[in-house]
């Protein structure tokens, strides 16, 4: 399974759309919404435009069958607002844990938190050396 999910995470740094059904089951759900894999697929390349150099990076894996637990690692610049604040681009880092559920070998189920109070306080810490 850990190999599995590292291809996962491959096909989404390489922005493979094409070969995320590989991966996520037709019916996937996010944070308890059902999405199926075109709204997901659609979610994961809004994401990708809204943060060009967005790229997960694996900091904590864990595996017990049929789940895996991921803490992510960010480096980015996200364009315009990002969570609601008002990022603009500037590079900020961040991690996200992330719950998920395999079923038939595929992705059934994510449930996602990302660590917004690191982003607030980079964004804080930015506006503060504008204004002095």
């Amino acid at each position: 399974m850990p190999d599995l999910y590292k291809g996962y995470i491959a096909c989404l740094n390489a922005r493979d759309w094409p070969s995320l059904g590989d991966f996520v089951a037709d019916d996937i759900e996010h944070n308890g919404r059902a999405l199926g894999l075109a709204g997901y697929r659609e979610m994961q390349v809004k994401d990708h435009a809204d943060i060009p150099d967005l790229a997960f990076r694996i900091e904590t894996l864990v595996c017990e069958p049929p789940r895996v637990a991921a803490r992510l690692r960010f480096d980015c610049h996200p364009r315009g607002a990002f969570l609601g604040l008002k990022v603009e681009g500037r590079r900020v880092s961040f991690a996200k844990n992330v719950f998920y559920e395999f079923r038939g070998g595929k992705i059934h189920r994510v449930w996602s938190v990302v660590d917004k109070a690191a982003i607030e306080a980079q964004v804080d810490a930015a506006s503060e050396d504008a204004r002095r």
